[in-house]
């Protein structure tokens, strides 16, 4: 019967044109619905460039680590289930993974195999549990008033995509812009309190972090929904405001640019209008979970376009670091982002405080990317 579902039929119809505004994926600030359009490039083992034992050990390791969440994942089951026996020597992982997986280029339309390869981290910084002069920027949990419509559930070739706003009265409206929040506070818990909104700001980009208490103490909290506007990045405004020359955007600069102008601070702010909600999460010395939900791995972890990748692949990546040594390691595909977005795209997790940081925040990198995937198995659609 079709009765029932036509309300909804006529929401989505009538949303159409502001789905940028509303949809978002799980893992993170919303996509461009657009799927991009990628090759895989069937290639071989003698095709990959060279990784050391220690790189290969470690990024076979991190993702290993997954298989827990990918045992019943009809593409990746059995490889799981036989990467549990192998021990922990080169040539038992290189056998492994030559036997179980096939090699595949990634390529795109526009810039062939090469892509960009940027960093982040799990950051760290000062803050409270209460509001004080110093402490005067909310870190927000989900509002009470934020409706997700998870659309799969009603229409299967929507799979993956979500519709975030408010009802008033019998309509579901856009949630509040970074702005209107900024400005006007929201109907939700405060996790804790910042002194420095740019801290907020990068807390947001990143998805995760700690916050750092008087008595020592470190509040760890992580990504627990977002507005449903699109992410913009505050290093674009500056540019297209000719404050920051495209090639010299970096997480530095651009609080140095804060820093300098604190009364444009606000009206940077605002031209990002996605907004990201935290809860507070266990403490540990494992890295922050990502979209997977398991802990990330310093160096072994990516966030991809699961457009393109799978979450749970393995990649082998071929990039560089910002002063040109060269990072040539197998990694796992265990986060997303918003800003993560093309079909030769990846993320690379560098771990947490600031030397982690400032890695990141300078990996601008051009790199390869080639898909581990088992054999026999579909490519992903």
């Amino acid at each position: 019967m079709s009765e029932p579902r036509s309300p909804w039929r006529k929401l989505l119809l009538c949303a159409v044109p502001a789905l940028v505004l509303l949809a978002a994926c799980d893992g993170g600030a919303p996509k461009p619905e657009v799927k991009p359009v990628a090759t895989y490039a069937p290639a071989s083992w003698k095709d990959l460039p060279a990784v050391s034992d220690a790189d290969l050990l470690a990024g076979f390791a991190a993702w290993r680590s997954a298989c827990q969440r990918l045992a019943n994942d009809a593409i990746w089951k059995a490889p799981c289930a036989a990467a549990s026996t192998v021990d922990s020597t080169p040539q038992a992982v290189r056998g492994f993974l030559e036997a179980q997986l096939q090699v595949y280029g990634l390529r795109s339309a526009e810039k062939g195999a090469h892509g960009l390869i940027t960093g982040y981290y799990e950051p760290v910084y000062r803050g409270s549990h209460t509001r004080s002069e110093r402490d005067n920027v909310p870190v927000y949990g989900v509002p009470d008033d934020l409706v997700v419509v998870a659309l799969d559930s009603l229409y299967p070739e929507l799979k993956g995509k979500r519709l975030r706003g408010r009802v008033e009265g019998r309509t579901l409206k856009p949630y509040d812009d970074a702005a209107t929040i900024a400005r006007q506070g929201v109907n939700a818990p405060v996790v804790a309190w910042l002194s420095d909104p740019m801290d907020l700001q990068f807390l947001q980009i990143q998805g995760s972090g700690r916050i750092q208490l008087d008595d020592g103490e470190q509040l760890r909290i992580g990504y627990a929904d977002q507005n449903g506007h699109p992410y913009k990045p505050v290093g674009r405004w500056l540019v297209e405001q000719g404050q920051l020359k495209k090639e010299e955007v970096s997480m530095g600069r651009i609080r140095d640019w804060a820093i300098a102008n604190p009364q444009r601070v606000p009206e940077l702010l605002a031209s990002n209008p996605s907004y990201v909600f935290f809860s507070l999460r266990p403490s540990s010395n494992e890295g922050p979970r990502g979209s997977l939900n398991v802990p990330l791995t310093p160096g072994y972890s990516v966030a991809i376009d699961r457009k393109v990748i799978p979450l749970g692949s393995l990649l082998w990546l071929s990039t560089t670091r910002p002063d040109g040594s060269p990072v040539v390691r197998p990694v796992a595909a265990q986060d997303t982002g918003g800003a993560i977005n093309g079909e030769v795209r990846a993320d690379l997790f560098w771990g947490t405080g600031d030397a982690a940081g400032e890695l990141a925040g300078n990996m601008k990198q051009e790199g390869q990317v080639w898909l581990l995937w088992p054999k026999g198995a579909a490519l992903p659609q």
